[in-house]
């Protein structure tokens, strides 16, 4: 075992602190990755405070790591020392069930093993995420990072960025197709960027009026406020995709209406009390509202090497360790473009 510099949340509402966890050493299908930066996810907030139950303490959050391959075991296949890495949502699944065998092991029967607060299959001891100087992860949950990607900016792919990019790809988002995204932070301005290189014209719809020049910077060919009530008239019947980032309350019956025959929106954000939903929103366009989460760990490769292709990163603020307490609470304000990430070695001293 090797121990190793982390900063966690003692219990639901404390602020992270300095942390000492071990990390094993890597096992024969495992590699020991020396963590560069891990971007800052919203649910870190929601686990880190125990808002969505069940949370394990003491808790390391961080599921956007991007390391380089300290150690390799025997018989590892994928990677190399030295190699340049990433490591997402999840680093284990039961590989039995029919998601599993069919290349979905993300919707895993037995629900998938998160990188943290979640319990390791077999042992039972609790995940410590990327908040921490190192990981060792099966390498079948590890992804590769092109070479073209910026480092830092790389890290929030692995989970704002497949997050978006897998109900783009499963709702046949092509050249041409309108699509809607819901909401300008961390995972909407992913949004965008993915949806713009896949052709779609792409409107941003926002409460701020102030994320107009933003939108549109970030490659989205209309911005529509909607706090003006006059905009879901005006746009009814318009999207055959609406991306819904938001985790707020809202009203998704106002954006359903925005569908156009046979229209999906798809929800990514998580809204932390259930919101109604009318059959007659649904029924008159044979709209459809559907749920996504992140994809696949084949298909999370295949959003990298997209991203590289396109020349798609996420928009960051590098932070240190010890900012981590305020940068929480700048999310909660919506003071970030668009993600924070951590820089490691402002861990190791």
């Amino acid at each position: 075992m090797r121990p190793t510099p982390a900063y966690a949340a003692a219990n639901a509402g404390a602020p992270l602190v300095p942390f000492t966890i071990e990390r094993r050493e890597p096992g024969p299908h495992e590699v020991l990755i020396d963590i560069l930066y891990c971007g800052v996810c919203h649910s870190d907030i929601h686990q880190a405070r125990d808002e969505w139950g069940g949370s394990i303490f003491p808790m390391v959050p961080g599921h956007e790591i991007v390391g380089r391959v300290a150690q390799a075991g025997a018989q590892v296949s994928r990677f190399k020392v030295g190699e340049v890495v990433g490591v997402g949502v999840f680093v284990d699944t039961c590989r039995q069930c029919p998601s599993c065998k069919g290349g979905d092991e993300q919707y895993c029967d037995e629900g998938m093993t998160g990188t943290y607060n979640a319990r390791e299959r077999g042992t039972g001891a609790p995940t410590y995420g990327g908040y921490s100087t190192r990981i060792t992860v099966n390498e079948d949950y590890v992804l590769r990072i092109p070479e073209s990607l910026p480092l830092d900016r790389a890290a929030p792919l692995l989970c704002a960025g497949i997050t978006t990019y897998s109900p783009l790809k499963y709702f046949g988002t092509k050249p041409g197709s309108e699509v809607a995204v819901v909401g300008l932070g961390g995972l909407g301005h992913m949004a965008v960027k993915l949806a713009r290189a896949m052709g779609a014209n792409v409107t941003v719809l926002s409460t701020s009026e102030s994320k107009r020049d933003d939108a549109i910077a970030l490659g989205a060919h209309a911005f529509a406020a909607t706090r003006d009530r006059g905009t879901f008239k005006r746009l009814a019947n318009r999207f055959d995709l609406i991306i819904d980032t938001v985790s707020a309350d809202h009203d998704y019956n106002a954006y359903l209406s925005l569908l156009r025959l046979n229209g999906v929106m798809v929800l990514v954000g998580l809204p932390d009390k259930a919101l109604p939903v009318s059959a007659f929103a649904l029924v008159g366009k044979r709209r459809s509202l559907a749920g996504s989460m992140v994809g696949s760990i084949g298909e999370t490769q295949e959003m990298l090497d997209f991203c590289a292709e396109h020349g798609i990163a996420s928009d960051i603020e590098l932070i240190r360790i010890d900012q981590i307490n305020e940068a929480y609470e700048r999310m909660l304000k919506a003071d970030v473009r668009y993600r924070f990430v951590i820089d490691m070695a402002s861990l190791r001293g």
